[in-house]
């Protein structure tokens, strides 16, 4: 959903554009209108017919899911392997709910003996034609009222869990490790990579120019991250073998933390401190806490005095973790503001949606700031590619 813009032919139109970048959320979910998500397909060669059949199997199950309107599958007249799924949504949310749950990664297993490879792409719907009526694109979600400003950059993260009472060992193995090199291809490069421990979760944030998906194969082969990967698979929650394909490719899945929303104060500081803080959504609630949160940092970029500079919100399921760079040290500013929490009306909300953080609303004394304390994770390595 971010957005690459046109590179402007003359000066003063790179001038106005930059101007623009100021204080414009480069990716949400949370605007209200419709998604449209394609999926390209490729099927191994006289797998057609036990595709189409696996897909008629699932698409019964995909039509009752709430948010779902409806969707089309498609075959290439050019090449009968390789077919296109699009599916609309009335909104973003329903749909991350629905693809991250288990019941998903259940489902599409069947379509793994026949699928080469996938190709997912998601897009809000900014204009279209021929819809008869109103009254039904109100009832089926809106249009994204405006184009968004991007800077060109994907964010992305994965999280795991690794064995209570292993967290000192996995944080050496992650923070000792070549890094790769950024080049990708002649269009994707990676930016920056930011690790972060909090009790006994990982996450591991990044960010890339270009293809997300190509960069995160081409980490993946490389050997110092292979070696890494290996050394840590005695200490994860989840067993995995990365040497057989439906496990790496089933914990990748479980693993994903797609980036909900990132906004911008618009100023550079070469100087920022980054920061992550987990929040702890109770069951059910973590797609409107980083709702909540999205809305706080988005009137928060407006304000000069406002110490952080950029946040990205990640969540998945109840897992909500926000990446912050912050001007300064992260105490030094106002803790509400630093936490990304709301004005004291949305207080009451906020206590029912985290647990066990019901003193975070108090606008003064030390509960803003022993909840800053308990949202902080423990920094292992925030690397920067050259010329990033």
């Amino acid at each position: 959903m971010t957005t690459t813009p046109t590179p402007a032919a003359e000066p003063f139109a790179s001038e106005e554009l930059t101007r623009q970048l100021s204080h414009q959320v480069s990716q949400s979910v949370f605007d209200g209108s419709r998604l449209r998500v394609v999926l390209l397909v490729e099927v191994y060669d006289g797998a057609q017919q036990q595709f189409l059949e696996t897909y008629e199997n699932l698409r019964s199950h995909v039509e009752s899911v709430p948010g779902h309107i409806g969707e089309q599958l498609c075959q290439s007249i050019e090449n009968p392997s390789q077919w296109l799924i699009t599916s609309e949504w009335e909104s973003a949310p329903p749909f991350l709910n629905w693809v991250s749950s288990e019941e998903h990664v259940r489902m599409v297993k069947p379509l793994h003996s026949c699928v080469r490879d996938t190709r997912s792409l998601r897009f809000h719907v900014v204009r279209e034609t021929g819809r008869a009526a109103a009254g039904a694109e109100s009832a089926r979600g809106g249009l994204q009222a405006a184009p968004r400003i991007g800077d060109g950059v994907i964010r992305h993260a994965l999280t795991f869990t690794v064995k209570p009472g292993s967290e000192e060992a996995v944080g050496r193995i992650l923070a000792d490790y070549a890094s790769p090199e950024p080049r990708v291809d002649d269009t994707t490069r990676l930016c920056r990579t930011s690790l972060f421990l909090h009790g006994n979760r990982v996450v591991r944030a990044i960010e890339v120019r270009g293809d997300l998906l190509a960069a995160l194969r081409h980490v993946a082969e490389q050997p110092e991250v292979r070696a890494v990967e290996e050394a840590i698979n005695p200490y994860l929650e989840q067993d995995r073998d990365l040497a057989d394909p439906e496990s790496a490719r089933v914990f990748y899945t479980r693993a994903a933390l797609p980036a909900v929303h990132h906004v911008t104060a618009g100023e550079e500081n070469g100087a920022a401190q980054r920061h992550a803080l987990s929040y702890p959504a109770r069951p059910g609630c973590g797609m409107r806490l980083a709702q909540l949160l999205a809305e706080r940092d988005e009137a928060a970029a407006k304000d000069p005095a406002s110490t952080v500079l950029c946040s990205t919100i990640f969540q998945r399921d109840d897992v909500v973790v926000r990446l912050v760079d912050v001007r300064g040290d992260l105490h030094e500013g106002d803790p509400a503001a630093t936490l990304g929490l709301p004005d004291p009306a949305r207080v009451s909300e906020l206590t029912t949606l985290l647990d066990g953080f019901t003193d975070a609303g108090s606008p003064t004394g030390g509960g803003l700031v022993r909840a800053l304390e308990g949202a902080r994770m423990e920094l292992v390595t925030d690397r920067r590619a050259p010329d990033a």
